[in-house]
């Protein structure tokens, strides 16, 4: 619409109201053709964790997918240090325009607000929900030489020896921290927590025995187990998971309603568009009908657990509260 034709509309406004009326719907023009054509280039993932992890694994076989779909090619940018921290402080900071994107777990959403005392970032305020991909369930793990074959002989056996138990975890205040400190609230044990730097130093401390216990997100725990290099006791998730078939669930294993599990999720900056929030949403619901991402899924251990961009804020929503008391419960704070 041009200047002469508003001022036929409006021949009342003054020349310069005229003016910035026309400005504004050409902007808006301009803003709703840029993001009708959207994507129009790479898009950026940022994983706040090395090369190699679980979460790498999970981008590289939704992204492949992914590309297909939005028609442009998906860059992972690993932006590693304090726990993910480094990475969602990037994807913060970045343009609201859906071209940066993260791939973040249990601990970069919900653990680290009731972690850090000082954390750069909020995740209800900071950051647009797009999708929940997978629930990432753990292992419960001892080193193969201990005498006990199930979950209920571990416990027998740890109650037995107070404080003589050590357990592993990738670091304190992470999900290989809080589950075992569940569990020991569950269970009434006495047992003592071995923070690492990483879940794979951990792992070799298992395998030698210098800690007799771990909680581990199952595709590591599943590879070291069929290995015989480690035991796996049981799943914290609520049924059997397809990697570890003939392993039971803590559940099963006769303690009541103890079902953990962790998740992984894709979450753009704050202020995205809701058309571009539908459209990264619903690319992402498309790559997770294929039966070929599903099952590959399922073999890292990990279960599709899709959920959109409304319904997945409402579930983060949820966790924060119920990862906090899990936090204040251990003690575990990081400046």
């Amino acid at each position: 619409m041009s200047f002469f034709s508003v001022h036929a509309f409006f021949p009342t406004l003054r020349p310069r109201t005229l003016i910035t009326a026309c400005l504004a719907a050409a902007s808006a023009l301009a803003t709703s053709a840029a993001f009708a054509a959207f994507p129009d280039k790479p898009i950026r993932v940022v994983i706040g964790f090395p090369a190699g992890g679980p979460l790498d694994q999970h981008a590289r076989l939704l992204t492949e997918r992914l590309q297909a779909v939005l028609g442009q090619p998906i860059v992972i940018d690993y932006k590693s240090g304090a726990g993910g921290t480094v990475g969602a402080q990037d994807v913060m900071k970045a343009p609201p325009d859906g071209y940066t994107l993260m791939l973040a777990n249990t601990g970069v959403m919900v653990i680290n607000p009731a972690l850090y005392t000082r954390l750069p970032y909020n995740t209800l305020r900071d950051f647009t929900p797009i999708a929940r991909t997978a629930m990432q369930p753990l292992a419960l793990l001892v080193n193969p030489k201990l005498p006990v074959t199930t979950l209920k002989e571990f416990v027998d056996y740890a109650r037995a020896r107070p404080g003589q138990i050590n357990y592993g975890s990738a670091g304190n205040g992470g999900i290989s921290h809080l589950v075992p400190e569940m569990f020991k609230n569950a269970t009434g044990l006495f047992m003592v927590h071995i923070p690492y730097r990483g879940s794979a130093p951990a792992f070799t401390d298992l395998m030698g025995g210098q800690v007799q216990f771990m909680g581990e997100s199952i595709p590591q725990a599943a590879a070291y187990h069929k290995q015989g290099k480690v035991r796996a006791l049981a799943v914290t998730s609520k049924a059997r998971n397809p990697a570890l078939p003939d392993v039971p669930t803590v559940i099963e294993s006769g303690i009541k309603d103890f079902e953990v599990v962790g998740f992984y999720g894709f979450l753009a900056p704050a202020g995205l568009p809701a058309d571009v929030t539908a459209k990264l949403s619903d690319a992402f619901k498309q790559v997770m009908t294929s039966a070929e991402v599903r099952n590959r899924m399922i073999t890292q251990g990990a279960d599709p657990a899709f959920m959109g961009s409304e319904e997945f804020g409402k579930f983060l929503a949820a966790e924060m509260p119920r990862w906090a008391q899990a936090v204040k419960a251990s003690g575990a704070k990081l400046d």
